[in-house]
């Protein structure tokens, strides 16, 4: 009798034991600390429709023990749920929290772009930053079924996106990239900004490729509304707007070349012949030869009010032009800057 109560204790005690033994094991799995870096947090981007070896390759690098994060990952059922996104986690969190936190909605990132020259340009910038590549950016970015529904073509598609910096979903598809951007635009283009434009005369479109202009003649924003004058005065006086920077985009696009670099537009370019030469063409261009600042659109819609037709840059003031009201004062004017190219030796 004595011998069996041994082994039922004995037993007894294995059992318990081994259950404690397992307890620990289970708590240690899913509340110990699991966190490999010592940066108080960091991102983790999860693609969408990950698979299980991806998502390791993603979880791993910041994980003490990724063995014991996907046994509990998969007992919990998260690897049966994966969803794509920014997940931000925190030192010290263990396996449980972890999987709350990818199990919650993504973190936003502040996606933000500017000055991009063409479509091509700011899918790259764009793709650099969320989940879709270029290639599917620059796809929906010139879809013509969407261009033409909205009243876009693919040569002022451009204009439709407005820089600056907004919150989006790391997984955002290109699709609802551009959806979201054409809201912004209509956003932006409220009553008041859309009066301006109607008292100018002017489509919203047509704003946005002369503040185009506007913006690459001046780099200061202070002057910007001067320079939209002197465009806007000559537009009234049913003059070609002759802006040298229409002459340098035209270059780019007859050559196909946009990485190159033109510091000086000689008289023969003068007649390239492109839709975006405002020296061969009267009106505003068909379409952006850049993407303007706000600041150049705000130019445009609010024009200093000035009887000057004529600028050109002031090389003892870089950045700032001089102004003139004829042609004759221009052309006294423009001396001073072709000797300074010439002693610069800039032919090009």
């Amino acid at each position: 009798m004595n011998y069996r109560k041994k082994i039922v204790i004995a037993i007894v005690l294995v059992v318990f034991f081994i259950g404690a033994a397992f307890s620990g094991y289970v708590y240690w799995a899913i509340f110990s600390p699991n966190t490999s870096f010592e940066t108080p947090t960091v991102s983790v981007y999860i693609p969408s429709d990950t698979n299980y070896d991806r998502l390791k390759n993603t979880l791993s690098p910041h994980l003490l023990n990724a063995d014991s994060f996907f046994k509990v990952a998969r007992q919990k059922g998260y690897l049966n749920s994966v969803r794509g996104g920014k997940f931000v986690l925190s030192k010290g969190m263990n396996n449980n929290e972890i999987i709350n936190v990818l199990r919650s909605k993504p973190s936003t990132i502040s996606l933000s772009f500017n000055n991009q020259e063409r479509l091509e340009d700011l899918a790259i910038r764009v793709a650099g930053q969320i989940e879709a590549d270029a290639e599917s950016l620059l796809m929906a970015f010139k879809d013509t079924t969407f261009l033409s529904k909205n009243g876009f073509n693919v040569e002022n598609a451009l204009s439709m996106y407005l820089p600056n910096t907004y919150d989006f979903f790391w997984n955002t598809s290109a699709e609802k990239f551009r959806d979201r951007m054409l809201k912004e635009y209509h956003k932006f283009w409220s009553p008041e900004r859309l009066a301006k434009a109607e008292n100018l005369g002017l489509s919203p479109l047509e704003v946005i490729h002369l503040a185009a202009i506007v913006h690459k003649e001046s780099v200061k924003s202070s002057e910007r509304p001067r320079v939209a004058g002197v465009y806007l005065n000559r537009i009234k006086k049913g003059m070609k707007l002759q802006a040298d920077p229409t002459v340098i985009f035209s270059i780019k696009y007859q050559s196909g070349d946009f990485a190159q670099v033109i510091k000086r537009v000689l008289y023969k370019d003068l007649k390239i012949d492109t839709p975006f030469n405002t020296y061969l063409y009267s009106g505003i261009p068909p379409g952006p030869i850049f993407m303007p600042d706000i600041s150049a659109i705000e130019a445009v819609l609010n024009p200093e009010s000035h009887p000057y037709l004529y600028f050109v840059a002031d090389t003892q003031n870089f950045g700032f032009h001089i102004f003139a009201k004829t042609l004759q004062q221009h052309n006294n004017n423009k001396k001073q800057y072709v000797n300074w190219l010439n002693n610069k030796s800039i032919s090009r």
